[in-house]
């Protein structure tokens, strides 16, 4: 019954809202129709912010937090990149290739530079509308607290709760739960095939270790601020050395990203659809501009300008999908296609690393997997703080529930079907999506204002 629901509702969003009349027809769904609009109409109102303001995107990064009371910029893209890079980087990559070809990953790059304003414009919205966390100490906010902020000004009066800021925090409460699961998924499957150790002895070690360090205070950005450079710096040099090796195959697989994303053969074969969707659906997944997840860790940095870390969070959305996600893709789409034929998941990555790497490519895929994933899942856990408290108020015990939870759907995920896994994932940033940008057109503008005096100060000095 649970499953038929979680189908329902994926269906709603996104399935087919509409179809164009090309070729074998392209359906277009809801959330292709929601982030493309937003992508389009922020990056335009903000002036190409991506390529106009990269190089103080770059020294928001690198600002030093005077603050002891909040994250520095650095580690709330620490956070959201342990969220991205992983679950997004690894599996997302490998689903969209999976179900949409090669052209997915065009799909993925076109997502990720319009959602780069898209974040900008939540993530310095979370900064404005941030409150003070008696319980964690420093900041906290979100989509959740800018949706109650705007329906108080319209209500005219204080509010305890609002429908939408609610209806927000459970589907954000939702979506990581789902996201849970596919990290159980994801890292048993890859263990069995690397060490042929079964599911069951992965998740019940993976939610263990889990279980060490999300139910201590404060655990868990000092792991994120250890394991995501790390990890992340590993994962980047090998995969340049394997592009290296094969650069001359590099124009090849280019050829084949835009032949495939806009070729007539997957128009009259009524497959561009696919190619489309999971491109976007995958991409929005992997870089979550737009969803409301990253502006969950922007509100809790001690920054001196919400405009600083809009830039921040703008600036992880184009290191997730266009450097890091390209790298995972060159690696599967450098390999013979008949090596990969009918493969998905994390059959198909592990494959790939094998033929790059041999024995030790399936080893290494797993074990960064694993890390990837973990960080995932702290990553998220960190998210669900302040949409637990705007639920449940300022108390342990409703922090405890939700670890709790969260803990048992890793448990689950293991053990799961791989495509009920993701439609959970997909179900619950989906929802997040619609009540996020209920808010952001109409404060869009806020956000705007703060843009336009920074760049008058920034001409003044």
């Amino acid at each position: 019954m649970l499953t038929h629901l979680i189908e329902f509702v994926y269906r709603l969003l996104w399935g087919d809202l509409f179809t164009l009349p090309v070729g074998g027809g392209i359906g277009i769904s809801l959330m292709v129709v929601l982030l493309f609009t937003a992508g389009i109409w922020f990056t335009l109102r903000t002036r190409l912010l991506p390529v106009r303001l990269f190089r103080d995107m770059i020294a928001a990064v690198c600002e030093k937090n005077q603050n002891k009371e909040g994250l520095s910029s650095f580690q709330t893209l620490v956070v959201s990149t342990a969220t991205r890079v992983g679950m997004g980087n690894l599996v997302g990559v490998v689903a969209a290739v999976s179900a949409g070809g090669a052209g997915a990953v065009f799909w993925m790059w076109v997502t990720a530079l319009l959602g780069a304003s898209t974040s900008f414009i939540e993530s310095t919205l979370a900064q404005k509308y941030r409150q003070p966390d008696p319980l964690y100490g420093g900041w906290r906010g979100g989509p959740a607290y800018y949706l109650h902020a705007l329906a108080e000004r319209r209500r005219g009066k204080k509010l305890r709760h609002s429908v939408t800021a609610a209806l927000f925090a459970v589907s954000g409460l939702i979506c990581w739960c789902g996201i849970s699961q596919v990290i159980s998924n994801s890292v048993s499957s890859a263990f069995q095939n690397a060490f042929h150790i079964p599911p069951l002895t992965t998740t019940l070690v993976l939610t263990a270790l889990a279980a060490l360090i999300v139910l201590r205070k404060n655990a868990t950005v000092k792991s994120l601020d250890v394991m995501v450079p790390i990890m992340a710096v590993c994962y980047f040099v090998l995969t340049v050395g394997i592009l290296v090796v094969n650069f001359r195959q590099l124009p090849a697989v280019l050829g084949r990203i835009f032949a495939e994303a806009f070729g007539l053969r997957q128009i009259a074969a009524g497959g561009f659809g696919a190619v489309l969707m999971n491109g976007v659906k995958r991409g929005l997944f992997s870089n979550e501009a737009g969803s409301g997840s990253a502006p969950c860790a922007a509100a809790a940095a001690a920054c001196d300008d919400p405009v600083k870390m809009g830039f921040v969070q703008a600036l992880g959305v184009l290191i997730d999908t266009v450097v890091i996600c390209s790298c995972t893709a060159f690696l599967m789409l450098l390999v013979p296609q008949d090596l990969t034929a009918g493969l998905s998941g994390m059959d198909l990555l592990q494959t790939a690393m094998q033929y790059h790497l041999g024995g030790f490519g399936t080893v290494f895929i797993a074990a960064t997997l694993a890390l990837f994933s973990f960080s995932t899942f702290l990553g998220v856990l960190y998210y669900a703080r302040g949409n637990v408290a705007y639920l449940c108020g300022d108390n342990w015990w409703s922090q405890t529930v939700y670890k709790m939870i969260a803990l048992v759907m890793l448990l689950i995920g293991g053990l799961q079907a791989y495509t009920v896994v993701w439609d959970l994932g997909d179900v619950g940033i989906g929802l997040m999506t619609i009540f996020n940008m209920i808010a952001l057109y109409p404060l869009s503008g806020e956000a705007m204002d703060a843009l336009n005096d920074y760049e008058k100060r920034k001409k003044l000095q």
